[in-house]
Parts: C-alpha cells; sequence; structure tokens
C-alpha cells in the first residue's frame, strides 16, 4: 500500500472508527444499571479473603 493511500483512509475512515468506539465507551459506562457494577468493581482490592 501506498503512504498516502493509508493517510486517506486514517484520516476519514479510521477517524469516524475511533469516534464511534469513544461513543461506544461512553455510553456502555452511562448504561442503566452501571454504577452498581463500578461500585463492585471498585470495592474488589478492598475485600479480605
Amino acid at each position: 500500500m501506498d503512504y498516502n493511500l493509508m493517510r486517506e483512509f486514517a484520516d476519514s475512515w479510521g477517524l469516524l472508527a475511533m469516534a464511534l468506539f469513544f461513543v461506544g465507551c461512553i455510553a456502555f459506562a452511562l448504561r442503566p444499571g452501571g454504577k452498581a457494577h463500578a461500585d463492585h468493581a471498585a470495592q474488589i482490592p478492598l475485600q479480605d479473603d
């Protein structure tokens, strides 16, 4: 592949893919019931076995 072709791809579709991934991560973190899972995960290192 040519450098310019790869750069064009990264400038257009790569940016779109990264933006969609970012929005998906934010939506996943803010989903209903997510706070309970986050609170549980935050307490795991503090638990004594």
